[in-house]
């Protein structure tokens, strides 16, 4: 059995108002030097069997057509 992390983030043009309140929040809590937070999900999927490039393949396909929205979003695919 095999485990894959897909980190989805929104691409660098696209403003992240999530991240940016985290961001305005941090000095109020006496957390100084912060220059920006972006925020994204991560998904952790088990596969039957090795994580070959057939088995990439395919959770690339899933995160393509179901984790990401590929218009706005990057998606990065990481075995652990």
């Amino acid at each position: 059995m095999a485990r894959v992390v897909v980190d989805v983030m929104l691409k660098p043009e696209i403003l992240d108002p999530q991240g940016q309140a985290i961001a305005r929040k941090l000095p109020q809590m006496g957390y100084d030097g912060v220059v920006a937070v972006r925020q994204g999900k991560r998904f952790e999927v088990e596969l039957e069997g090795e994580a070959d490039e057939e088995a990439l393949e395919r959770v690339g396909q899933i995160a393509e057509s179901l984790l990401a929205n590929p218009v706005i979003e990057n998606y990065e695919i990481r075995v652990i």
